[in-house]
């Protein structure tokens, strides 16, 4: 699957993140709203990684599941989209090509985090799109999980594309990398889940 990350969708994961940092409540925020980011932050599996990357935008959140998780999905997108980015540019490199189980792993990689970020941005899109209550919405939220979770796998499948190339050079570089864009796509997900949860049926 061929990347192609263009200018114009690097602007609109920046808008959505600067909207959702500069809406609502003008003040500074308040250590209710970084307590609420903080206390929903343990329900994921790495909750400091959540609170680091999500606690900036305290103020935009405003003690909101569903806005906590829309900017989770954003943040998310933002890091996967410089994984693609990254792994795009690794595939123009010579040097690993002679390496057959390298050229192999690195090649996966590339393609499964270009489906990683179709999914993430689709989840974003939904978040923004939301609407209804009751089932209508767990049936948009649930669209959302799903497709978040294909992203979690896609990231799993990169890394384990690695386990039979030996360790060091190409192989800690990108799987470092794949790490970190896994853990909080995983976070995102617990949100979304952790939203899901509080929509009371009709």
């Amino acid at each position: 699957m061929k990347i192609q990350i263009r200018s114009t969708f690097f602007f609109f994961v920046a808008t959505t993140l600067l909207t959702l940092t500069t809406a609502g409540n003008p003040f500074p925020p308040t250590s209710n709203d970084t307590d609420f980011i903080r206390i929903s932050c343990r329900t994921t599996l790495y909750p400091q990684i959540c609170y680091t990357s999500l606690s900036g935008y305290s103020n935009a959140v405003q003690q909101d599941p569903g806005r906590l998780a829309r900017v989770a999905i954003g943040v998310t997108l933002s890091k996967a989209t410089h994984m693609a980015r990254y792994m795009s540019n690794i595939t123009r490199k010579a040097d690993y090509a002679s390496i057959p189980r390298v050229a192999a792993a690195v090649h996966d990689c590339f393609s499964v985090f270009g489906d990683a970020v179709d999914e993430i941005r689709g989840s974003l899109r939904q978040m923004r799109r939301l609407g209804g209550t009751g089932e209508s919405l767990r049936f948009q939220l649930s669209n959302v999980q799903t497709w978040m979770s294909a992203a979690l796998t896609n990231e799993d499948t990169c890394t384990d594309g690695f386990e039979d190339v030996p360790d060091g050079g190409v192989k800690e570089d990108i799987c470092g990398r794949a790490v970190k864009v896994k853990e909080v796509t995983s976070n995102a997900l617990a949100l979304v889940n952790s939203f899901a949860n509080t929509i009371q049926a009709p």
